[in-house]
């Protein structure tokens, strides 16, 4: 089957979704989709402009009152629907993010695919859930309760690394709670996230609730981010340009949700399962190819393992298949573009300077060669304080460093602007306790590493960001808490009006 045709004949119309159809963008630019397994673009679409979200903007704020007014049950059941048209839709989703993506095709059918639709169904049952805190007598003359209410029009921005996965974590809390969302995926991967909102309209989502503007990030997005009209932006990416959008919400006060870089610590003491440690640290570091924000990147090992765990990761990446996306068999695809593997080349370059790189360092010839393909990369000997260990790097590379004492791992695991993710590897109970109470970060692994749940938060520290996706925590970026207080004593002149006019009668 010709996937291009596939992808150009869906987004004939354009790659814009705004008030339930697809349309052309206005910006007057065009943006390649291209596969980075093989270079070739695969569709070509119409980038929006600023027309295109103010358009996006007011179809979701003319949705909003019907939204927001409807019952709990009624958008649950519309989340229902919505999980079963994915789950209808669930291999041409998988196809697409593996052709937009790179990634290999059994990592979209068993992981990113199934994750979103496991959100979906959660914030189906979740919607019905919106609680606030039962009423009381607070004060002895009023009764107070507490309202949960949608915060309005959200504008999200989304990154290229899971296109469909991160369209789920954005739309679904928000819409869950009674927003609408005008959704900005990134520019060199809409395909799913328009998949996405289509399955949503047929679902029965009423126009307008869930828009998407494929655009750039310095029109669009910033455009999205400064809109009076929005009220909110949930932003996942780089932390560089995490703070532009915060300082561009400024503007105009708008609540903010951001989730951004990761350098995630793998913390291995010396009783923990080597091998269990071994295959979860090469597991953790590759999975979509390393470009996950909670990928394994620092693995800081105690002396008693550090050989023997060096020499396992090397052997075992080694066993580790580069191939088609679309072969079952792949392990590793490619990078989401040449760029992407250009960048991460130069990091492991500039490392050759003071490292040692044991096993990997390098783009792939032959049949590889028209891809973005970089092989998996272990490197040793680098210090605490140099680039390969400070910064975020996006790629298959793991850089392994010793310690000595208990003391020394947590603060070098700790030892980075970052806090996002980290996981602590022992068999010691009271090891792992203090690995979860001290290494400052929002989600913390004991002897493994990636895992997620629909049930539990995901979000950040530090520089990682503030905010939480997933899980009913989220509720708390997607609502506002309002107070309402009723007076019981229908008494006309209050004892406490004395403090401005009159005395006590």
């Amino acid at each position: 089957m010709d996937q291009r045709f596939e992808v150009t004949e869906r987004f004939a119309a354009g790659a814009q979704f705004i008030a339930g159809s697809l349309r052309s963008g206005t910006s007057g630019r065009t943006q390649d989709v291209v596969d980075p397994a093989t270079g070739e673009t695969v569709l070509r679409y119409e980038l929006a402009g600023t027309d295109d979200v103010d358009a996006a903007v007011a179809a979701a704020a003319r949705a909003l009152p019907g939204w927001a007014g409807a019952t709990p049950g009624e958008r649950s059941d519309t989340l229902h629907r919505f999980a079963a048209a994915l789950t209808e839709d669930a291999a041409d989703l998988a196809a697409a993010e593996s052709l937009n993506c790179g990634k290999p095709i059994k990592l979209s059918k068993e992981f990113d695919v199934p994750g979103s639709i496991d959100n979906a169904a959660f914030f189906a049952g979740a919607a019905r859930h919106l609680e606030g805190k039962a009423a009381g007598e607070y004060s002895a003359d009023h009764t107070s309760a507490v309202r949960r209410e949608p915060v309005g029009v959200v504008g999200s921005i989304a990154p290229w690394n899971y296109p469909l996965q991160m369209a789920a974590w954005k739309v679904l809390p928000a819409i869950a709670a009674g927003n609408t969302i005008v959704l900005k995926p990134a520019e060199i991967t809409p395909l799913t996230s328009l998949m996405f909102a289509q399955a949503a309209r047929r679902a029965g989502l009423p126009d307008g609730v869930f828009n998407v503007v494929s655009g750039a990030g310095r029109d669009a997005g910033e455009h999205l981010v400064g809109h009076p009209d929005v009220a909110m932006t949930s932003f996942t990416g780089s932390t560089a340009v995490g703070k532009r959008v915060a300082e561009i919400a400024t503007g105009t006060v708008k609540r903010l949700h951001l989730e951004l870089g990761g350098k995630a610590p793998f913390v291995v003491f010396d009783d923990a399962d080597l091998e269990a440690a071994v295959h979860g640290a090469v597991a953790g570091a590759l999975i979509n190819t390393g470009q996950d924000c909670t990928a394994a990147t620092r693995a800081y090992v105690q002396r008693p393992l550090y050989d023997a765990f060096v020499s396992g990761v090397a052997d075992l990446m080694a066993t580790v298949r580069l191939g088609d996306p679309f072969d079952p068999s792949t392990d590793l695809g490619p990078l989401i573009s040449h760029a992407q593997r250009d960048r991460v080349a130069g990091f492991v370059e500039r490392a050759r300077g003071y490292a040692t790189v044991v096993t990997g360092g390098e783009a792939p010839q032959g049949e590889f060669a028209k891809g973005a393909y970089y092989r998996p990369t272990l490197i040793t000997g680098a210090a605490q304080d140099s680039e390969i260990v400070q910064s975020e790097i996006f790629g298959p590379v793991l850089v392994v460093l010793p310690f000595a004492s208990d003391d020394e791992g947590l603060a070098l695991a700790n030892d980075t602007p970052y806090g996002l993710a980290a996981s602590a590897w022992s068999r010691d109970v009271y090891r792992t306790g203090r690995a979860t109470r001290e290494i400052n970060a929002g989600c913390v692994w004991i002897n493994d590493h990636i895992p997620i749940i629909s049930e539990m938060p995901h979000g950040g520290a530090k520089a990682s960001g503030f905010g939480k996706d997933m899980s009913a925590y989220s509720f708390e970026e997607y609502t506002q808490v309002k107070h309402v207080m009723y007076d019981i004593t229908g008494v006309a002149r209050k004892d406490w009006h004395r403090t401005i006019f009159g005395d006590r009668a």
